[in-house]
């Protein structure tokens, strides 16, 4: 099964008729796509309440890719508001437990800095994040090159599989070392992520500019593209039994038209997407 959406509900304005409130977005949002990844978890543990209301907001079968924490990935922003990292994973997987008891959390995903490199410190440090989740499914994404050059690779790909992670395929601009060429393969034979971040090579790593992170997903992917892409998740279709996709490029509005692009070009149609709202003017 192929589960495709955006990340973050509320950038894609196309997908909402008339003036919808900023609470309603995942409602409607639920209407066009069957999964999304909650990337408003990565900048702060969300409150039980708000996983809840997300939970009830949505139909059955409705799917949430919930990013982990900057402090468990070493993004640290600012003072990290807890004592300890074990105090730190307890409050984050508190927070998924309306998910999990409704059965609508694909997995959380784990997304590694640019500075996150393949050294022994680094894999201990997934090891160790791998047991205090538990049998919490966890998707990893490396943004380091060096995880996926010729000698690591295999090995790298090995230590997914042994270590129960599901790899994450990233789309995205090839701009040095911190960033991951495309990797066809699927370590499990239950699931896997993909990732589209767009193929701005210009904007991925200027962040000395203002607007860096606003352009930093600005992309549109053309037909060829999509194509190209259609064909890899078929492929991998015959090795995997779920394989989820999202579209990251946000900065122009372009992941919401890109996903459903991409779903008429697989030929899918959803039988479990909340009741379309209807704009009567």
């Amino acid at each position: 099964m192929i589960t495709i959406g955006v990340t973050g509900w509320g950038d894609h304005d196309q997908l909402y008729t008339g003036n919808v409130a900023a609470r309603d977005k995942l409602k409607e949002y639920s209407a066009h796509f069957p999964v999304v990844e909650v990337d408003s978890a990565f900048y702060a543990v969300q409150p039980v309440r708000n996983a809840k209301r997300w939970t009830e907001d949505t139909p059955d079968g409705f799917q949430f890719v919930v990013k982990a924490y900057q402090g468990m990935t070493g993004h640290e922003r600012g003072k990290i508001p807890f004592e300890s990292k074990e105090e730190m994973f307890s409050a984050f997987k508190e927070s998924l437990q309306p998910y999990i008891d409704r059965n609508k959390l694909a997995m959380v995903l784990f997304q590694f800095p640019p500075w996150f490199d393949c050294q022994k410190k680094n894999v201990d440090y997934l090891r160790w994040c791998k047991a205090q989740m538990g049998d919490i499914p966890c998707a990893l994404e490396f943004r380091h090159q060096s995880w996926f050059k010729e000698h690591f690779r295999e090995k790298t790909l090995q230590f997914i599989k042994d270590e129960d992670w599901i790899h994450t395929i990233c789309d995205e601009p090839q701009a040095g070392e911190g960033s991951i060429p495309i990797v066809l393969a699927a370590p499990r034979s239950d699931k896997l992520l993909v990732r589209f971040h767009g193929r701005n090579v210009h904007g991925w790593q200027k962040k000395n500019h203002d607007n860096w992170r606003e352009v930093r997903y600005l992309y549109n992917y053309n037909k060829e593209e999509l194509a190209q892409w259609a064909e890899y998740i078929r492929t991998l279709e015959q090795k995997c039994e779920q394989i989820y996709v999202l579209f990251n490029n946000n900065s122009g509005g372009d992941a919401a038209d890109n996903a459903k692009q991409f779903i008429d070009m697989l030929g899918i149609e959803y039988s479990c997407l909340a009741p379309r709202q209807l704009d009567l003017f």
